[in-house]
């Protein structure tokens, strides 16, 4: 079995679950050392030993992402260990309370910006060093379509994503003349807890598992991948400019 990612390093945060965790899953068996970040120690251990037990190899890290100097000291761990980062998913992000935007509480609005935006940023900001290091090095964020359909009740979330969505664009145009290839992967509804958390009413059976997903992001994390600054669509099953699905 070909394994394009041997020998390679790839960080995924929110990797305890989910999207993330079945990413995690597919980096190493792709041949990755995975470096797994999340909150909760007990979920990383479950998905260390299912590495394991593929074959695979991970190093675990518990962080919580609105940590910022944690994040900068992970980027130093990493380069005093490895010199470089050959794959970077920014997968962590959380989806919050759906309300009119009047409901929103302020504490709850600064939450999500620092979750799925701040993050982001501070890990752009302390892995394009390590990033460049690589002889390929790839960036993968998670989306959503929320951040260009203005659906009611999801404006704070569908905010973020479209920060996110800027935020990778940019990154993208900035690291045109190197190596590093930047994207934004939109899942669309998954069979996860945190879709069913926001939607409870939601045939979850009828939705596409994390797994399958995942699977369809791998690509854009492999040396072979000439593509930047454009964000896949799994529901459509291609690369969009940043654009809702025709």
């Amino acid at each position: 079995m070909s394994k394009p990612l041997s020998d390679r390093i790839a960080l995924v945060t929110g990797a305890s679950r989910g999207i993330g965790a079945a990413l995690a899953l597919e980096l190493a068996a792709s041949g990755a050392h995975v470096v797994a970040v999340a909150r909760t120690v007990g979920a990383l251990e479950e998905l260390d030993d299912k590495i394991k037990q593929a074959g695979g190899s991970a190093t675990l890290v518990p962080l919580d992402m609105k940590d910022m100097d944690g994040i900068a000291r992970l980027a130093l761990a990493l380069h005093e260990r490895y010199g470089r980062l050959d794959v970077m998913v920014g997968n962590a992000g959380v989806l919050g309370t759906l309300s009119p935007l009047g409901h929103v509480e302020p504490k709850d609005f600064d939450n999500l910006f620092a979750v799925n935006v701040t993050a982001n940023w501070q890990l752009i900001r302390t892995m394009d060093p390590l990033l460049k290091a690589a002889p390929a090095g790839r960036a993968v964020f998670m989306t959503s379509g929320l951040s260009w359909m203005g659906k009611a009740y999801t404006g704070v979330y569908g905010a973020t994503k479209a920060a996110l969505n800027a935020l990778v664009q940019t990154y993208a145009a900035e690291t045109v003349t190197t190596a590093v290839k930047v994207n934004a992967f939109n899942p669309g509804p998954t069979r996860t807890r945190m879709y069913a958390s926001g939607w409870p009413g939601a045939d979850q059976n009828a939705l596409p598992p994390p797994e399958d997903v995942a699977k369809a992001a791998v690509p854009l994390c492999l040396p072979d991948c000439a593509v930047s600054g454009q964000v896949y669509d799994y529901r459509a099953g291609k690369f969009l400019a940043f654009q809702p699905p025709q």
